[in-house]
């Protein structure tokens, strides 16, 4: 589980151990990776920055086997016009949210064939934005859209191995990073609205429910959403 120091991560993290997975987390804050598994019944962390590839080889590398990655790790920018986007600033979204789950499903994939059993599942934690964006969002918009190629690469190419991937885009789960929803969040008409949101807990269970599924069962796309959120129409 990457990002799985606070949040939706934390919450996937918990759901998982308590249906008797050996979860272990990581992000890139110890103190807040040592709180999960002080929490629950998380076996252990690791302290990872998605974006180092020769880290995340090394700590797959060290694992005996991985039967469910979930990609989990993200981050946003500050709304800006395109003209106002930093490089910087895409950059580092697109580090995270698309290399970052590319190497780590990478290194997670390679140790599926090689374990034996083979086979497992990889989860990607996409968006509502993987399908409409919201306004000046562009880098986040941008990799999360390419999640969905990121999955669906994975599913073709982990058919013959009995490993499957499946994206789970989610809609305003009540957590640190959607509390400005609840506060008002800028429409594409320019106004501002108060949007609903949900417990991230249902979320954690859906995670849970496709973990459990036999490899021979595939869930290529799952969008879980607060009910009356801008979706339909948006954009």
């Amino acid at each position: 589980m990457t990002g799985g120091g606070s949040g939706l991560g934390r919450e996937m993290a918990l759901a998982l151990a308590a249906a008797g997975y050996d979860v272990l987390v990581t992000g890139r804050t110890e103190a807040s990776l040592r709180d999960t598994v002080a929490i629950g019944k998380v076996k252990g962390y690791g302290v990872l920055d998605v974006n180092d590839g020769p880290a995340v080889r090394r700590f797959f590398g060290e694992l005996d086997r991985i039967d469910v990655l979930v990609n989990n790790a993200g981050t946003g920018a500050p709304a800006a016009a395109v003209p106002d986007v930093s490089e910087e600033d895409w950059r580092r979204v697109i580090d995270t949210n698309l290399t970052g789950s590319f190497l780590c499903a990478q290194a997670a994939f390679a140790r599926m064939l090689e374990q034996d059993p083979k086979g497992g599942r990889i989860i990607n934690n996409g968006s509502i934005s993987a399908h409409v964006p919201r306004p000046q969002s562009i880098a986040y918009t941008a990799s999360k859209h390419a999640i969905t190629g990121l999955t669906k690469q994975l599913e073709l190419d982990g058919r013959p191995h009995g490993i499957t991937a499946c994206q789970i885009d989610i809609g305003n789960a009540a957590t640190a990073m959607t509390e400005r929803m609840e506060q008002g969040a800028l429409q594409p008409d320019g106004s501002i609205a108060v949007e609903p949101t949900f417990d991230p807990k249902i979320v954690a269970d859906f995670v849970v429910q496709i973990a459990q599924l036999p490899t021979s069962v595939a869930v290529p796309h799952l969008m879980v959403m607060a009910a009356g959120m801008p979706y339909a129409g948006r954009g």
